[in-house]
């Protein structure tokens, strides 16, 4: 009894939730419209549309990075530290100073971060934080510095990588000679 009534309830949850998509989709369609409208209606050009949306998105990301640096996120997690923010309102504005400053003041300890994830054996994660110093500032020396201290510790790794290998096949050998 169950499956007679519970296979018409099922079509009819999913008819019910097309409905809401279809509906939703609707209403989305419909506000991007009317702000289309509204926006040439109100007689403001694209251009000084486009300018007011790039400094609310720059006024945006200069709190997500203000917030990333208390948070003490100046490199990591990817996608949501200080260092990417500011680099982002750069992108829209290139002259911005307070972005320019922050990553000239960020960048001794964010050096720092990059150096202990090297030191903690998190290579991919400290190649990633390095391409994203070296973005901001290509020629420093402590980046060549910290680039070879990667290099270095990818260097031990893959030796010691190696010697593991070694004795699993040693291993492997001593026991098939066993059998």
């Amino acid at each position: 009894m169950n499956a007679s009534f519970s296979a018409p309830h099922r079509r009819w949850l999913v008819w019910a939730s097309l409905a809401l998509a279809v509906l939703l989709v609707a209403v989305i369609g419909w506000l991007a419209f009317a702000r289309g409208s509204h926006n040439l209606a109100g007689g403001s050009s694209p251009a000084s549309a486009s300018t007011a949306e790039d400094a609310s998105g720059v006024n945006i990301l200069l709190d997500l990075a203000q917030t990333a640096t208390k948070e003490k996120r100046l490199v990591a997690p990817a996608g949501s530290n200080a260092f990417e923010f500011y680099m982002s309102v750069l992108q829209l504005d290139p002259e911005n100073k307070a972005a320019q400053d922050s990553l000239h003041g960020l960048f001794s300890p964010a050096s720092e971060d990059v150096e202990r994830s090297i030191n903690n054996n998190d290579l991919d994660e400290a190649q990633r934080e390095l391409a994203l110093l070296r973005e901001f500032d290509s020629t420093n020396y402590t980046l060549s510095l910290l680039g070879g201290k990667l290099d270095a510790a990818r260097q031990v790794m893959i030796k010691q990588d190696e010697a593991r290998a070694a004795a699993i096949q040693a291993a492997n050998v001593q026991n098939d000679a066993a059998h």
